[in-house]
């Protein structure tokens, strides 16, 4: 395997895109955690926190939502260490509401940041994948994206159109050595989701077969089966990962 491969996680200081970095980091690749503009000490102090763990992240700031944020991110990456190898589009918001109360901008938000975004970063790595022959792209969906969710109509559309994406563009770069892929998790165990009451959050985990909530970290074992050098057959595939909460 090539130790030198360069891995892009969009939300890569967020709880899921925070175990990713970790676990393509242990699988030998040089990883670069993406951050909202706005959240840059944060993204410092996350930075410096995993530095001190022996994990040598770079973090690039970008608003995923806007495709000239996102050219400019990928002509920064590239000029100061390398084009991208590996991409992992994971950022993602959640505005939840009825769609009877759901405003244009809630709508709006959700569908830029968690779908349009997916385009704007996927579309300025796929011609250096292409030429090299070698690239993997993981976009993280969701169990809402298969099986929809009440009040969230916005964040299962995106989701959705995530799958529609990931074969679409598995379609054109199949020839060309650049594997696309979804992975799609049920409900994790974050601070986001620790922070929902109790209650609700047992209703929840009674919902799951497995009669828990995923861990970060198996979410991102199934990126790292996906971004594989080894793994160059599998491409268009969502893989669900989400405890039996909804089986195809």
């Amino acid at each position: 395997m090539n130790p030198k491969r360069i891995a892009l996680v969009t939300g890569g200081t967020g709880g899921i895109g925070t175990a990713i970095c970790i676990a393509l980091a242990e699988q030998g690749r040089k990883v670069i955690a993406g951050y909202y503009p706005p959240e840059k000490e944060q993204a410092q102090a996350w930075q410096r926190s995993h530095r001190e763990r022996g994990y040598d992240f770079e973090i690039v700031a970008c608003d995923v939502a806007d495709f000239e944020s996102s050219q400019q991110m990928l002509h920064d990456v590239e000029n100061t260490i390398g084009p991208v190898d590996i991409l992992v589009n994971c950022a993602g918001i959640t505005r939840d509401r009825t769609l009877q109360r759901m405003t244009p901008e809630q709508w709006d938000s959700v569908l830029r940041t968690n779908l349009d975004s997916a385009f704007n970063v996927t579309r300025q790595v796929v011609e250096s994948m292409s030429t090299k022959g070698f690239g993997r792209i993981v976009n993280i969906s969701s169990v809402n994206g298969q099986k929809g969710q009440f009040g969230q109509a916005n964040y299962s559309a995106a989701k959705a159109g995530l799958h529609g994406f990931t074969k679409a563009v598995a379609q054109e770069l199949a020839a060309k050595g650049v594997t696309v892929n979804s992975v799609s998790p049920g409900y994790v165990k974050t601070d986001m989701t620790d922070a929902i009451p109790e209650d609700i959050r047992d209703a929840i985990i009674q919902q799951v077969p497995m009669g828990r909530m995923a861990t970060p970290e198996e979410v991102a074992y199934v990126v790292c089966f996906l971004t594989d050098d080894r793994n160059t057959y599998m491409t268009g595939a969502n893989l669900p990962v989400n405890g039996g909460m909804y089986m195809t």
